[in-house]
């Protein structure tokens, strides 16, 4: 990575292979909470005050941000609570060996060493004119029906961004088929299926001093919702 100051867009595949029909996965996260102090929730709650985001879109946040503060926890709470709802739920289907999690494969394993070795990295926090940003290409995306970091006028991700944030490292993470919070962010950092593993590299990403982020959750016309994760460094 370069400095602060230049554009870096992550060139990441969309995760197509986990978009499925609409998923409304309750999560049991209540005893996942409870391996975390109210003080560690309350610093990872950055957006607590964003009114400008849903609940789900501040849940983003804060499980982004719990997961850099203590990966091998998040690993074994939240994310084992979304691995064994998601995979209860995918046993309805006929193709349940392709759709399900599987924790013998690699991406679950190279998550499992990488989050073992995330501890205490710096908070995200959100922004209102970024999150502006995500949102109008979220809305996009559905108006116009397609899954692309591209938009429909032929921008890529740097050039919508610079618009409020010129000449500052940048990035964008998509995800499609998750309405919470916590599906869309347990979905970036399996990456199954994206062999750079780019989405997580993203999220857990220190080397271009990415700090602030953009998020929306909108409706899709094909994969009923999508997320746009926009990031850019800014001086704190």
């Amino acid at each position: 990575m370069r400095s602060a100051y230049t554009h870096i867009y992550m060139k990441t595949s969309l995760i197509l292979t986990f978009i499925l029909l609409a998923l409304s996965i309750k999560y049991s996260t209540a005893q996942s909470a409870g391996a975390w102090t109210r003080e560690e929730l309350k610093m990872a709650n950055t957006a607590g005050d964003a009114d400008y985001l849903t609940g789900e879109e501040k849940d983003i946040v804060i499980y982004m941000n719990l997961a850099r503060m203590d990966g091998e926890r998040f690993f074994n709470t939240f994310l084992q609570d979304f691995i064994d709802d998601y995979n209860e739920k995918m046993k309805q289907y006929s193709n349940y060996e392709r759709l399900r999690i599987n924790r013998s494969a690699g991406y679950y394993r190279s998550l499992k060493t990488d989050l073992k070795n995330i501890k205490l990295l710096p908070v995200f926090w959100p922004d209102e004119a970024l999150s502006w940003v995500a949102k109008q290409h979220a809305k996009d995306l559905n108006r116009n029906n397609f899954a692309a970091h591209r938009s429909s006028d032929g921008r890529m991700p740097k050039d919508r961004i610079a618009k409020v944030y010129p000449n500052r490292s940048s990035g964008e993470n998509l995800a499609f088929g998750f309405s919470s919070g916590l599906g869309n962010i347990c979905l970036l950092l399996l990456d199954k299926g994206v062999p750079d593993l780019g989405h997580r590299k993203m999220i857990l990403n220190t080397s271009s001093q990415l700090n602030t982020v953009g998020v929306s959750i909108q409706p899709h016309k094909t994969y009923r919702h999508c997320a746009v994760i926009d990031f850019v460094a800014l001086p704190h």
